[in-house]
């Protein structure tokens, strides 16, 4: 099984233009990304794929690879695909599988990312992604928090940035003991042919409304498999998010 580890990276960001190349702890939280990617040991390959020269050459000169692609796409994972086709073109190679790492989550764990491998592997999941219980009360509230619903197969339901599922007869404060609330930890596991067809996808209703490409997919028909965590997730968003992380090594 070939597995190709994509760490989509732009520099225009709204809330922090250039945070890939933001230093932490001595290393850019590109370079970091990268680092944890090479960990999980299950990369044949692993690229940046960004819109940017200077993170470009950045990323090449810390010994990993990057491609460039278009300024225009819409979403990481339509940047995903162009750096696919990219990299299969040049390597004159294809990948059965792809797993897109955030690359604003300098410390995401190896092991999350096996999770996704071994459920592209085993699960025969056309998309595959995780989610962690909520254990913060104002987590489930907090709109940048996306939840999760899922069945019994654990086949994604609905993802929304609004408290699911609403606990009916149960006070709000005490929601969080229930162990109802699953937030979704945001990186993917694709089989190649689902990444492309994922991608040609038209925006969804429930997409435009939630602002969550994930929801263009279920819409369309795409399951999307989940598998939990227990390991928490930390994105940089905007600079004031670097306190997060003041004191990790």
């Amino acid at each position: 099984m070939s597995i190709l580890g994509i760490i989509p990276a732009r520099y225009a960001s709204s809330r922090f233009p250039g945070k890939p190349l933001v230093e932490i702890s001595g290393k850019s939280m590109i370079h970091r990304v990268c680092e944890q990617a090479l960990q999980s040991e299950v990369f044949s390959d692993i690229i940046v794929a960004t819109d940017d020269e200077t993170i470009f050459k950045h990323v090449e000169s810390t010994g990993f690879h990057a491609v460039m692609t278009s300024t225009t796409h819409r979403s990481g994972t339509d940047r995903c695909t162009e750096a696919l086709g990219i990299w299969e073109h040049t390597q004159k190679t294809t990948f059965d599988h792809v797993i897109n790492i955030q690359g604003d989550e300098p410390f995401i764990h190896p092991d999350q990312i096996r999770k996704i491998a071994s459920m592209l592997e085993h699960g025969h999941a056309p998309i595959a992604t995780l989610a962690k219980l909520i254990t913060k009360a104002p987590e489930i509230a907090d709109p940048n928090v996306v939840k999760v619903v899922f069945n019994r197969e654990m086949n994604a339901l609905y993802f929304s940035r609004s408290p699911i599922p609403q606990l009916r007869g149960t006070d709000e404060g005490r929601w969080v003991e229930q162990g109802a609330h699953y937030k979704h930890i945001g990186i993917y596991g694709f089989q190649s042919d689902a990444l492309n067809k994922a991608c040609m996808l038209p925006e969804g209703k429930l997409e435009k409304h939630e602002s969550l490409e994930q929801l263009r997919w279920l819409e369309y028909g795409m399951p999307i498999k989940i598998d939990l965590t227990d390991f928490e997730s930390i994105s940089i968003d905007t600079p004031e998010d670097l306190l997060k992380i003041t004191n990790t090594p």
